[in-house]
């Protein structure tokens, strides 16, 4: 069984300075996130991440986001922000939206599935900020496996996944609800899922900065 870290009632440091070291070393974490429990590594090392969809059962042709704690940790992940990128990450971000960005060179193949972007998001969770502060960029793919319903407590993750992780932050039932939206704005601007971002708020956004949505 995986380790299991209280974040609730402790002090935080030592909690977040272990996962940290374990993220370095290509371990595999489960945290949680706004809406459920998610599994957490670092977006440059290839073998951590090819890990990380062994343990999900995850199609590989499928890519994952990544987590941000700030808009400087933005550069070592895409090639280029586009003008309606920057118009929704002023308005939305820290938030539940994903944007869809051109990829850097230095990323695997394996965590944007050979699409040549990836999705990035910077949360709000105060955690999740710490967090990705303290060790850099982070992988956000639910903590279940591929097909199953996402996990909502640490124990619903260690009954799922703890004989294959290496440290699973415990900071109690998450609130669950949609995962974040998700927009492409690579080429034309396009709302991919909608979620707790919706179509409205985004479109009187780019409208602002006369951007419009493609449908």
């Amino acid at each position: 069984m995986a380790r299991m870290r209280q974040l609730q009632g402790v002090n935080l440091e030592p909690v977040l300075e272990e996962a940290a070291a374990i993220v370095r070393q290509g371990g595999v974490l489960a945290m949680p996130t706004e809406s459920f429990y998610a599994l957490g590594a670092s977006p440059f090392h290839e073998e951590a991440v090819r890990r990380l969809c062994r343990i999900k059962g995850r199609d590989e042709r499928k890519p994952l986001l990544v987590l941000i704690a700030d808009l400087a940790q933005l550069d070592s992940l895409v090639s280029d922000v586009a003008r309606g990128a920057s118009v929704l990450m002023r308005q939305f971000w820290p938030g539940p939206l994903t944007i869809i960005f051109p990829v850097a060179p230095s990323l695997p193949v394996s965590l944007t599935a050979g699409t040549g972007t990836v999705g990035v998001r910077q949360p709000a969770d105060p955690l999740l900020q710490a967090l990705t502060r303290l060790v850099g960029p982070l992988t956000g793919t639910s903590a279940n496996r591929s097909g199953e319903p996402p996990a909502t407590t640490a124990d619903e993750v260690q009954a799922a996944l703890g004989s294959e992780l290496d440290l699973i932050l415990d900071g109690g039932p998450t609130a669950a609800g949609l995962p974040s939206s998700l927009v492409q704005t690579v080429g034309s601007i396009r709302l991919l899922r909608e979620g707790p971002v919706s179509r409205g708020e985004i479109e009187q956004a780019l409208a602002g900065a006369n951007l419009a949505l493609v449908s």
